[in-house]
């Protein structure tokens, strides 16, 4: 009986100590952000955007030439 007892006493013991609370984890600094110091991939990808957005105003006046002289040609 007394041998019973204790495997019961440390089952009990056990299962109450599986069921406690986790620790919540410690809390670390967050890394330091690397995209300000290594900037050459968002350069190369960001250089072939700007060249677009410098050409567009040519590109819509040449459209816009071209339609007014399509305009012309057929009388519209």
């Amino acid at each position: 009986m007394d041998v019973l007892l204790r495997r019961c006493a440390l089952s009990l013991l056990i299962a109450c100590s599986a069921c406690s609370k986790p620790e919540p984890p410690k809390k670390e600094q967050p890394p330091e952000p690397q995209a300000q110091h290594a900037t050459e991939l968002r350069d190369a990808i960001q250089a072939p955007i700007d060249r677009a957005k410098a050409v567009e105003p040519q590109v819509l006046d040449a459209a816009k030439q071209q339609q007014d002289a399509i305009d012309a040609q057929t009388g519209g």
